[in-house]
């Protein structure tokens, strides 16, 4: 087996080699953290990728829970302080460059906006490739925001994690699409598989959220942030109950990590709305797939693009009908009219921001016969394992780096 280099070390004609012979490579891969957010779970998920097929994962990112994680993927975790500070910026473009050459890493990865900064830095300074991943849109408010978040638009090829990104990604900084790749999340189908969650499991879920017995449960989960549309969600149980359905409640999952003011607005809503009774506000749930089960039906009312969110993709495993916003998910994640008939959906779709197509949606969907709602979410399970499952992904990413390689050293010829 041919010993992986850095690509600033082994020269034009080694660099074509291990390109061409399909010999192990390093990547360095850098993460603002390892919290559990998509950037973070992402940089777990090559790291499995990476050491599965033989080649070495470096991490650098500021430590948390998911560090243990890499570790156990096979790769190797290096503390850093990653910041938005120029200073910190360019000290750690100079660390991340020692650390790509001293590991011998052949690729550096950027996964978010800060680490890419550093990242993109240390790649020109040892004249190797580039890659960047865009998990979701972000916000941009002003030139300052447009300038900062493009440095994910600059990498030698540009990963997005579905579609929707990958437009956002080409209108916004004119990327070729030749330099995008979309490549979404895989999805973890023996954890997220509803023959695997017991009865029991599931019970103790929703005894926890304080569920009756008949009542259906409508779950939203994800990080307490504004972009997710929370309050979208509680106005339209407020119009539910308006309607008078009251045989359903609506939980909401998900940490706050401090964002107390907008955790704040939600229960002012919920108060003055006279939701109480409809709405649980709920922490982590460390067994998921036991609360998809609990679930009726799985909700994202996102206000902004959010690419390829985790949840809606677990839910759809774990054969979960799920209505998301338009921007929420595009077609390639969530299969709805009129992209495809009635009878190929795996969920329903309605306008962003917009509570009362939310509850319409809800009450179409609470109106189908249960085999009608059983065949929805058994077909986005399908939808999963043809199209999110690990092997397929594993080997489109592998393919890419080893295209970004092979670019790279014909580039030096």
């Amino acid at each position: 087996m041919l010993i992986p280099q850095p690509a600033s070390e082994i020269g034009e004609r080694g660099v074509l080699d291990l390109a061409a012979s399909g010999g192990a490579f390093g990547v360095l891969i850098v993460v603002p953290s390892l919290e559990g957010g998509a950037a973070d779970a992402g940089a777990v998920e090559l790291t499995r990728t990476l050491a599965a097929a033989g080649n070495r994962a470096v991490v650098a990112s500021r430590a948390g829970r998911l560090a243990a994680d890499v570790t156990a993927a096979g790769g190797e975790f290096v503390p850093l302080d990653v910041g938005y500070n120029p200073f910190t910026v360019l000290m750690n473009a100079r660390l991340l460059a020692r650390l790509a050459r001293n590991h011998r890493c052949d690729i550096i990865h950027a996964l978010g906006r800060t680490a890419a900064w550093s990242a993109s830095i240390a790649a020109r300074r040892l004249g190797c490739p580039f890659v960047t991943s865009w998990y979701k849109g972000f916000r941009e408010q002003n030139l300052f925001k447009h300038y900062y978040n493009g440095v994910m638009a600059r990498g030698d090829r540009v990963i997005a994690v579905s579609e929707q990104i990958a437009q956002l990604v080409h209108d916004r900084y004119g990327t070729p699409w030749e330099t995008i790749a979309i490549i979404p999340s895989s999805v973890d189908l023996e954890r997220f598989d509803p023959a695997r969650v017991t009865g029991a499991r599931v019970e103790a879920m929703r005894e926890a959220w304080g569920v009756k017995p008949a009542t259906k449960v409508v779950l939203v989960t994800g990080r307490l942030v504004r972009r997710k549309g929370h309050d979208v969600v509680v106005r339209a149980m407020r119009r539910l109950k308006d309607m008078g359905f009251r045989d359903f409640l609506c939980v909401l999952v998900g940490e706050d990590r401090g964002r107390t003011r907008y955790t704040g607005e939600l229960w002012d809503l919920v108060l003055s709305s006279g939701t109480m009774d409809m709405i649980r506000m709920a922490a982590p749930v460390a067994d998921m797939p036991a609360a998809y089960a609990a679930a009726a039906v799985v909700v994202s009312a996102a206000v902004q693009p959010e690419g390829l969110q985790r949840a809606i993709l677990e839910a759809q495993a774990m054969a979960r009908p799920v209505i998301v916003s338009d921007l929420a998910a595009g077609p390639d994640v969530v299969l709805t009219a009129p992209a495809v008939p009635d009878h190929r959906c795996t969920g329903l779709r309605f306008r962003a921001g917009d509570e009362a197509a939310l509850a319409a949606a809800l009450i179409r969907l609470f109106a189908m016969p249960e085999g009608e709602r059983r065949a929805m979410g058994e077909r986005g399970r399908a939808w999963m394992e043809g199209h999110f499952n690990k092997e397929t992904i594993a080997a489109q990413t592998l393919r890419l780096y080893r295209q970004v390689l092979a670019v790279g050293a014909r580039g030096r010829q």
